[in-house]
């Protein structure tokens, strides 16, 4: 299988995250999404939508979707609970990712830590500090008394939030207003297998 990624992308890390924990070789091929990479002709070919990561698998199908390749991959596996309310409640959480979770802290990220362009969008920076806020705020409230967001085991749900959470900080957030969601933070990340995004000093 051919992973196709940025490696500092939480979307990427959360493919290739799901692939390693349930053992499945694959080759990655660096794509700068930053560097306009993913709008070329030879990748929009593999994805017409023009975003990463997009797995193309051994029988030449290619899956896209952060979520979906954590779905498809997690299937038979402790990550993902059998069909009813436990799995639908991963889907909730996968749903909340993409559409209050992501949009405000990946891109808050994205535009202070890497592309150094804060200056350029205060608003838009503005509007991310305050849904990411009521994103966390949501997190912090179902942490306080559980240890993972899904039963009693890590799910997919927990690598889904984990993959921007546990960089928040270079999204202006400061996890220290979210003490649930940091101790989350760390035991996610102290599970077996657990890798963490590349922070820019190391990303060479």
């Amino acid at each position: 299988m051919r992973l196709y990624g940025m490696r500092i992308s939480g979307n990427c890390w959360k493919a290739a995250q799901i692939l390693r924990l349930t053992g499945h070789e694959f080759d990655w091929i660096e794509i700068d999404g930053n560097a306009g990479e993913t709008r070329t002709p030879e990748f929009l070919k593999i994805n017409p939508i023009g975003k990463v990561p997009a797995l193309v698998m051994d029988d030449g199908i290619v899956l896209a979707e952060s979520n979906a390749i954590l779905l498809h991959f997690a299937e038979f596996s402790p990550w993902l609970p059998p069909p009813g309310l436990a799995r639908s409640k991963v889907h909730e959480w996968l749903f909340f990712e993409q559409y209050c979770h992501e949009p405000s802290l990946a891109v808050a990220r994205n535009i202070i830590t890497w592309r150094r362009e804060a200056h350029l969008y205060p608003d838009r920076l503005a509007e991310c500090a305050r849904r990411g806020a009521e994103a966390l705020d949501a997190m912090e409230q179902r942490l306080k008394e559980n240890a993972w967001l899904v039963g009693e085991a890590p799910t997919i749900a927990d690598l889904a939030l984990f993959a921007y959470t546990h960089r928040a900080d270079e999204g202006g957030f400061d996890l220290a207003q979210w003490p649930s969601v940091r101790a989350w933070v760390a035991r996610v990340a102290a599970l077996p297998g657990i890798s963490t995004l590349p922070r820019p000093e190391d990303a060479g």
